[in-house]
């Protein structure tokens, strides 16, 4: 089977209305891939060498979260390698998707993505997350593996808006222990933890949904 109808056949077990993009999806996932790889040999931009674990790892792992999270406007912090920003933002080109990279080499990759597949709805930010300020309504400010739960809230408060009831902080975890979730502190509370179903993956994975709560005047 070719890693296009590994694609396809993965995209149909997620079970997740693509849209307007089905048709489109697969081809432009293959050519990520395939830049991920290319750019791989010089640049570490991830430990997973194979075309088909990358698949599945990474592109099959990020696109889960989708019936999960809102746009239309998604931050992705730490993306590295654009994850899961750009899987996202492929899957849903009618969201804006900012991807914050503070490695420039990894910065790099990702304008490269952006400009070869014509990404319109990704914008790359090559800071440090903690001097970043949004002036945007943001809906989803995510990660993946990027720290724990406590300094995710501490380093990206500040791209919500104050009164911004609709945004929320979405980590992905694979195990998450009892002691990190404890250190989520008023005024965020942890509205819910899903379990995903990666197609292709026999592993735990888990996203951890936070919220803040908004004071009425």
């Amino acid at each position: 089977m070719s890693l296009l109808q590994q694609i396809t056949q993965s995209l149909r077990a997620l079970g997740y209305d693509f849209a307007a993009q089905e048709k489109l999806l697969p081809g432009l996932i293959e050519r990520y891939l395939l830049l991920i790889e290319k750019w791989n040999k010089i640049h570490n931009l991830t430990a997973i060498r194979n075309l088909q674990d990358m698949l599945y790892q990474h592109v099959m792992d990020s696109l889960a979260v989708l019936p999960h999270i809102n746009g239309p406007q998604i931050i992705d912090v730490g993306s590295g390698a654009g994850l899961p920003g750009i899987p996202i933002a492929l899957a849903r080109p009618d969201w804006q998707v900012s991807l914050v990279e503070s490695n420039q080499k990894k910065a790099s990759f990702l304008q490269q993505v952006k400009i070869e597949l014509a990404l319109q709805n990704v914008e790359v930010i090559g800071q440090r997350i903690e001097a970043i300020h949004s002036d945007k309504k943001v809906n989803t400010i995510i990660t993946r593996a990027f720290s724990e739960l406590g300094e995710f809230i501490d380093l990206t408060r500040q791209l919500a808006a104050e009164k911004n009831d609709n945004c929320r902080w979405v980590a992905m975890k694979a195990n998450c222990a009892d002691s990190e979730l404890k250190q989520i502190h008023a005024p965020f509370r942890i509205e819910k933890s899903v379990s995903l179903v990666v197609p292709g993956l026999n592993a735990d994975r888990q996203l951890i949904i936070i919220r803040k709560t908004i004071i009425p005047d």
